[in-house]
């Protein structure tokens, strides 16, 4: 399928690795089942199959469901630009037209977004609010007051010279799995990391996705006032959840954690949610909840419509 403008190609089978390009840079994308669209988004550094055990339940419960993977995360071509919020909002957009799962042709969509990526779907949702049947924050991104303390020029150039350093070295090649796999088990309440070994050394033994992680955490802050930005100019109609992990703890930094995700849904008039026990990787934790809160979520979206 060819399409104009800013995607020069798309190929989508279903249940099948898909590439299109999206400003020039190639994008990995997975289409899966048949129904209401679900987007789902992963954290900075995550790649698709992060949402493996969430896909199953929205299929059978008839769901298209949509993974991508950003500019330097996954299987994707590396990052050129620095993101923004807005500019990740609008790659959904792009993506969704270009698979053929526009407004007119698939009606709104559910958009769920985990950790950093928690600001782009939202920031879709305000932004293509006729587009938005639901919106769901998983165990999101939450700064109350960002700002950046160095200009983000410098804090680009900063992660762009990182990166090439740290690729120079050989140390994705050498320890990019074994920090994916500790990374995991440290994000989570139990188990260890469930993606299978020739996908994380696909992934994660290249350098691209290293800098691609480094150059989306280098404007977490940028992108975090932006999004407060838009909170003030563009309001939220769609129903949402937002779904907080928690390991069960009562230590002070877990409480502080649920405090601040709940005042999140107090700001935005969601649904809140506690997903126990899990970590940050909610959606590895607790994959039922997460998909039963997208249904629910896009369930109140139906009802409304």
């Amino acid at each position: 399928m060819s399409v104009t403008g800013r995607f020069v190609r798309v190929l989508r089978v279903d249940g099948v690795h898909g590439v299109d390009r999206v400003d020039g840079v190639p994008l990995h994308v997975v289409v899966e089942g048949r129904g209401p669209v679900c987007v789902l988004s992963a954290g900075l550094a995550m790649a698709w199959f992060d949402w493996d055990p969430v896909v199953a339940p929205l299929v059978a419960a008839g769901r298209t469901v949509v993974r991508f993977d950003r500019p330097g995360h996954g299987l994707s071509g590396p990052a050129t630009e620095p993101p923004t919020t807005a500019g990740e909002a609008h790659r959904i957009a792009g993506l969704l037209d270009a698979l053929g799962l526009g407004a007119r042709a698939a009606g709104p969509v559910t958009v769920v977004g985990h950790s950093i990526a928690a600001f782009h779907a939202e920031a879709f949702a305000r932004l293509y609010p006729e587009r938005t049947a639901a919106l769901v924050l998983v165990d999101g991104s939450v700064e109350e007051a960002p700002h950046p303390a160095l200009p983000a020029v410098l804090r680009t150039a900063a992660a762009r010279a990182l990166g090439r350093a740290v690729t120079a070295a050989g140390l994705p090649a050498a320890l990019g799995p074994s920090a994916r796999r500790a990374t995991v088990r440290a994000s989570r309440t139990g188990g260890s990391d469930p993606a299978a070994q020739d996908l994380v050394r696909r992934v994660y033994r290249t350098g691209r996705v290293w800098r691609g992680a480094l150059l989306e955490n280098s404007r977490y802050l940028d992108m975090a006032a932006e999004l407060q930005a838009l909170r003030g100019t563009h309001p939220l109609a769609a129903p949402t959840t937002v779904l907080a992990g928690h390991d069960g703890s009562a230590g002070r930094s877990a409480l502080r954690w649920l405090s601040r995700q709940a005042d999140l849904a107090d700001l935005l008039g969601a649904r809140f949610e506690v997903a126990e026990p899990a970590g940050h990787l909610v959606m590895l934790d607790r994959p039922g909840q997460v998909a039963r809160a997208v249904l629910a979520t896009a369930g109140q979206g139906q009802a409304r419509a």
